[in-house]
């Protein structure tokens, strides 16, 4: 196989999957970030003991940096918001037609498990009442075997009640217990992209380079010109073929039901990818997004045996293109659920899972660094950023919360006598707590911009609810160790022992009497 495909290594899922040498170096790989992350908390802990001077410096180092960060990155979110707000007030299909753009099909997946009508529902509405010729999207409801037979009876109830109003509907259903393949979102989307190929493209002669994949999440809700800022940033882009598209994911369908912690876990989440999108050279592709047809196609599709199939994807063109792929931040929204269970601990730990699986993300690092070494044709310098950057991100997201609000204090508490009496031990407290909140402040800013971000408030709540909107966000540095920090060293050090993670499908529902959501964002 390997002498006949210089691009074998495309689909590699782990070290397990390989032999010889080529799976030792692959398992050094995945447990790199693990052993990174484990070294510098360990740092710390041993200095707290054997040398407190030398890691409160260290703390006051880590607080400084942060205090730098928080103000770069405020300065990006600021940034992008201003271009969401611009974008939304753009008419997208106006500027088209200037342009030639009938051609293009948009095939729209929404892949579920157990999911309800509602949910479902509300998604296909949400494509329905956007501006854009509806006979020009094929939606493909991508149902999974294993669910049982209530997810092919929901598709069906969907299939009559709207797949007339669209160029073509239909229902895949991707079977359970295939070789190679781990249950989850990126099997199931490709399975079903595969089947619109024999089913829909093919019979009807429809060019795979004027289809744009839209793989949506279960409850994706598009923003009103979702399709026409979509088209217009395809056709005007440098390599429309060699680009993915990358929306900005706002949970904020149920924000008004959520409870405070989901919500500014949400709102979090979001800023974090707007804050991406200003840096479209550390961009990959994330939850929602479009990817050419021709491309995806050409790459095999999604990868089937990997938890962060969203992000791997983009890895996998820019392995498969040599490079020569990108990702192209549209700054125009699509609006989802934030994460919400019956029960506030039932909610904590569905926040927990969900960060845990995106945080796996880890994973990516050793399949770059394999496939850097397997492929000569990536310039050098991209393989050498694309790795440092993703090495850095991850070990930064489980290290520096943990340093700041945790770890980093250990010297006040275990430093013994000798370093309680100095100055440094009485400084260390005021030194910190000042950087740290001033850093903090960057939390007004995204209060802020919270609101402009919010749905109109719903009249069965009181303006205290609009008041806890803003006061959430003193939770930040809370949810920065608990759903950020601790997931991602989980994570690293699940991937770092070979206990391999498996899909997880965060569960999601909607009330029945709510309406359809209506996203928006204040402009």
């Amino acid at each position: 196989m390997k002498e006949h495909n210089p691009y074998w290594y495309l689909h590699v899922g782990r070290a397990s999957e390989l032999s010889g040498l080529d799976a030792k170096v692959y398992r050094v790989f995945e447990m790199l970030p693990g052993i990174l992350s484990l070294s510098t908390l360990g740092m710390f802990v041993v200095l707290s003991f054997v040398n407190p001077v030398i890691a409160a410096y260290l703390t006051i180092i880590f607080s400084i940096y942060w205090l730098f960060k928080t103000f770069y990155l405020s300065i990006h979110l600021r940034h992008n918001f201003k271009r969401v707000r611009h974008n939304l007030s753009i008419d997208w299909n106006e500027r088209l037609e200037s342009l030639k753009y009938e051609h293009i099909v948009h095939l729209t997946i929404f892949p579920f498990y157990q999911e309800d009508y509602d949910v479902l529902s509300g998604s296909i509405r949400g494509l329905l009442e956007s501006q854009w010729d509806m006979k020009s999207v094929v939606v493909v409801l991508a149902a999974e075997e294993r669910a049982g037979s209530g997810a092919p009876e929901v598709a069906a109830r969907l299939e009559r009640e709207f797949g007339s109003r669209f160029l073509a509907c239909i229902t895949t259903r991707h079977p359970s217990g295939v070789a190679g393949e781990m249950p989850g979102k990126g099997s199931n989307i490709s399975y079903a992209a595969e089947e619109a190929r024999v089913r829909i493209l093919d019979p009807r002669g429809i060019q795979y380079e004027n289809v744009l994949v839209s793989a949506f999440d279960v409850d994706t809700v598009v923003y009103p010109q979702y399709f026409a800022c979509l088209t217009w940033n395809f056709l005007t882009a440098e390599r429309p073929l060699r680009s993915s598209f990358q929306p900005v994911p706002l949970y904020n369908n149920n924000i008004w039901e959520a409870p405070m912690l989901a919500r500014v876990v949400g709102y979090s989440s979001s800023f974090w990818q707007m804050i991406q999108q200003e840096r479209p050279e550390k961009l990959a592709t994330f939850s929602s997004h479009a990817v050419p047809f021709l491309a995806l196609y050409e790459a095999g599709y999604w990868q089937r045996n990997i938890v962060s199939e969203d992000s791997r994807i983009f890895w996998n063109l820019f392995v498969r293109y040599d490079g020569a792929y990108e990702v192209v931040p549209i700054a125009y929204p699509v609006s989802m659920d934030a994460n919400v269970a019956p029960t506030f601990i039932g909610s904590v730990r569905n926040i927990y899972l969900q960060h845990r699986r995106w945080t796996y993300g880890v994973e990516n690092i050793a399949y770059i660094l394999f496939a850097s070494l397997k492929n000569p044709r990536i310039p050098f310098r991209k393989k050498l950023r694309a790795a440092l950057f993703q090495i850095e991100g991850f070990w930064s997201l489980a290290t520096h919360p943990l340093i700041l609000f945790a770890v980093g204090w250990l010297p006040l508490f275990i430093g013994g006598d000798a370093f309680n009496a100095t100055v440094l031990s009485y400084s260390l407290p005021s030194v910190a707590r000042t950087f740290l909140t001033v850093a903090m402040l960057g939390l007004v800013a995204s209060a802020a911009f919270s609101m402009h971000l919010v749905p109109k408030r719903p009249p069965e709540y009181t303006r205290f609810r609009s008041v806890a909107l803003v006061a959430q966000w003193i939770l930040v540095p809370l949810t920065m160790v608990v759903f950020s920090s601790i997931p991602g060293l989980d994570a690293q050090l699940r991937l770092m022992l070979g206990r391999y993670l498996g899909f997880w499908v965060t569960p999601k529902s909607r009330k029945a009497s709510l309406p359809v959501p209506k996203p928006a964002v204040s402009t």
